[in-house]
C-alpha cells in the first residue's frame, strides 16, 4: 500500500510519525508526507519521503490566535492541493495527525480509509477532561465539570478560523457538516503516543482508540557520562535565547547546590559565553543521544515537550516539569496527576524552587515507583510495532 501522511510541520510531530512511516516501509509499503514546499526541510530531515503542494511560503505567528490562523491557512492549502496530488501518487490510505484535519477531510473526499494519530495529548473531547491546552487539574466534581465546559466553549471560540475552513470544505465536497477538529478523526482507527496511565481518566473514548506509547527506534550516537553518582538530565526544547539562558542557569545552579551531575541539552539556544557562565560543571551539548543519557539518569528537568516526557517515562524516571507555553501546562498537569513529577512555574526564586523540587523527586521513592509503573505500561502498549499492525489490519 501507499500511505499519505498529514501532520503539522513541527519536529515533535514529524519525528514519531516518521518512525511509523519507516516501520510501514520495512513491511513493504510506501509512505509519503504531504505538506507545503516551504517546510520540506522539516520533513526531509526526518529521512521520510516528501511530496510538496502549493507555492510561496508559510510562516508562524505569535500567540494562540495567530497559531490558530496559521493552522487554518495550512489546512486550507492542503485541502485545495492535496486531493489532486494523492490521486497522482496512487495513494491507498491516509495517516493523519489529530492536529491537522486536512488528512481526514481529504481522505473522505477521495473515499480512502484513514487512521488518526495523537502525537501530542489526545484532543478527544469529553466532559470530564479539560481541554488539552490548559494546565487545569483533573476535577470530576460539578465545579470541575463546569470549568471544563467553559474551557471547551472558549476553545471553540478560539478555533473558529479553523472551524470555518473545515465547514467550508465539508460543504464544497458534499461531506457531512462539521466545524470541529475532533469531528475529522477516523471512524476506523485512532492511535495515541500516550498511555492510559499518563492521561487523565477517560470514559468516552471510542472502541477503535488505542494507547500505544511512544513511537521510537534505536537512536545512534555516544556520549561520555559520569560513571557514578546521581545524574540529572535537562532539556527545555527550543525556548527563547533570553528565557532559555535564565532557566538553564537556574537548573545548573540547583544541581550544583545538590551536588548532582547535570547533562544539559540546549538545542543551540546558548552562546559560548552563556555556557561558560553556568554554575557548577554541567556537561553541555546542543543535542545528545537522549535514550543513552536517560538510561544513566536519575531524574529529568523538562519543559514538558511530550516526546521528552514519554522518553523519560519509558526509562522509568521522575521529572521536574517547567511548563513554558502552548500545551506544556496541560502535560505538566498530567505529570502531577500521575504522581511522576513535580511542577515548578518559571518565576523567581527559580533556583531555590528547582532545588527543592529536584531534591524531592530524587529522594522520594514514591515518584520513582510511579514512573516505573508507567514504564511498564509503555512496555506493554506495543509502540510503533503495534501501531503498524493496527494500521495494516484496519486500513488494508
Amino acid at each position: 500500500m501507499h500511505f499519505a501522511f498529514f501532520c503539522p510541520p513541527l519536529i515533535g510531530h514529524v519525528r514519531p510519525l516518521a518512525v511509523l512511516a519507516r516501520e510501514l516501509e520495512r513491511r513493504g509499503h510506501r509512505a509519503t508526507f504531504v505538506h507545503h514546499e516551504s517546510v520540506a526541510p522539516v520533513f526531509e530531515g526526518s529521512g521520510a519521503r516528501f511530496a510538496a503542494v502549493g507555492e510561496g511560503t508559510i510562516g508562524s505567528h505569535g500567540g494562540v490566535r495567530g497559531t490558530v490562523r496559521e493552522m487554518a491557512r495550512q489546512t486550507d492549502l492542503l485541502c485545495r492541493h492535496a486531493p489532486a496530488l494523492l490521486s497522482r501518487l496512487g495513494i491507498d490510505a491516509v495517516v493523519g495527525d489529530q492536529l491537522e484535519p486536512a488528512g481526514g477531510l481529504v481522505a473522505e473526499r477521495l473515499g480512502l480509509p484513514f487512521a488518526t494519530i495523537a502525537c501530542a495529548l489526545p484532543v478527544d473531547r469529553e466532559p470530564g477532561v479539560p481541554p488539552p491546552y490548559v494546565g487545569w487539574r483533573f476535577d470530576p466534581t460539578p465545579r470541575g465539570l463546569a470549568w471544563n465546559a467553559g474551557g471547551w466553549r472558549v476553545t471553540d471560540l478560539l478555533m473558529r478560523p479553523l472551524g470555518a475552513v473545515i465547514s467550508g470544505y465539508c460543504e464544497a465536497w458534499g461531506l457531512p457538516p462539521r466545524d470541529r477538529l475532533e469531528a475529522c478523526f477516523s471512524p476506523r482507527l485512532e492511535l495515541a503516543q500516550a498511555v492510559r496511565s499518563i492521561d487523565f481518566p477517560r470514559e468516552a473514548l471510542p472502541p477503535h482508540f488505542h494507547y500505544l506509547g511512544p513511537f521510537r527506534e534505536p537512536e545512534p550516537g555516544r556520549i561520555d557520562l559520569p560513571p557514578e553518582g546521581r545524574l540529572v538530565y535537562c532539556s527545555l526544547g527550543t525556548t527563547s535565547r533570553a528565557g532559555g539562558a535564565r532557566l538553564f542557569r537556574a537548573v545548573a545552579g540547583a544541581c550544583a547546590d545538590l551536588g548532582v551531575s547535570l547533562v544539559l541539552a540546549h538545542c543551540g539556544r546558548l552562546s559560548p559565553s552563556e555556557i561558560e557562565a553556568l554554575p557548577g560543571a554541567p556537561l553541555v551539548h546542543d543535542f545528545v543521544p537522549q535514550a543513552e543519557v536517560l538510561r544513566r539518569a536519575d531524574a529529568v528537568v523538562t519543559n514538558c515537550g511530550f516526546n521528552t516526557v514519554l522518553d523519560s517515562l519509558a526509562a522509568g524516571l521522575p521529572m521536574v516539569a517547567v511548563p513554558l507555553a502552548f500545551e506544556q501546562p496541560a502535560i505538566a498537569a498530567r505529570i502531577e496527576h500521575a504522581g511522576v513529577g513535580r511542577i515548578v512555574r518559571p518565576r523567581p526564586p527559580l533556583r531555590r524552587r528547582l532545588r527543592s523540587a529536584l531534591e524531592t523527586v530524587l529522594d522520594s521513592r514514591d515518584y520513582r515507583r510511579r514512573a516505573e509503573a508507567v514504564r511498564e505500561d509503555i512496555r506493554e502498549a506495543g509502540g510503533v510495532t503495534r501501531a503498524a499492525d493496527l494500521i495494516e489490519s484496519a486500513l488494508g
